[in-house]
């Protein structure tokens, strides 16, 4: 269990990242079209997963933003934004937006992605939402690295990121 803050007060994860030089645990998503997309589906590129609690907030939709704009440089790299939202709305988020270089990609289906990857908020006021951390794998699925942002208002180390790929 890991702790993060939110304006300051404390609450906790479901568990820990996975490390860096492990697997990537076995998860499944759905895209905004409603199919899914699991681990055998990144395999062969690079891997960013940008996971926060909700696009409907500032700075989710900043770090969403920000790693549309960097994913286009990153060749070879998929960049899956992954929260508890319903696909549609980070669809209609996209769209409005004009973002075509991240996938997003939500637990709704699957709340047990939370839990593999230690990123379920399990107390407080966003209890059951995802909290912000960024997840890099290489293209075999190795972690690479891995940031839980310790403030959940605080948008994630971008550069840091980028570098690991």
């Amino acid at each position: 269990m890991a702790q993060v803050t939110l304006k300051g007060n404390p609450f906790n994860t479901s568990g820990s990242l996975p490390a860096v030089g492990s697997d990537i645990p076995a998860f499944t998503l759905v895209k905004a079209d409603l199919d899914e997309i699991n681990q055998a589906d990144i395999v062969g590129q690079k891997t960013v997963f940008n996971i926060f609690p909700s696009i409907d907030t500032p700075t989710c939709a900043a770090s969403v933003r920000a790693f549309n704009a960097k994913a286009s440089q990153a060749k070879g790299a998929k960049v899956l934004c992954v929260s508890q939202d319903l696909p549609f709305a980070a669809a209609r988020f996209c769209a409005a937006e004009g973002l075509r270089d991240v996938i997003t990609a939500s637990a709704f289906r699957n709340p047990e992605f939370g839990k593999t990857f230690g990123v379920t908020l399990v107390d407080g006021p966003l209890k059951g939402l995802l909290s912000r951390s960024v997840i890099v794998a290489d293209a075999e699925g190795k972690v690479l690295y891995t940031q839980l942002v310790p403030e959940i208002s605080d948008e994630p180390d971008y550069e840091a990121a980028l570098k690991a790929l």
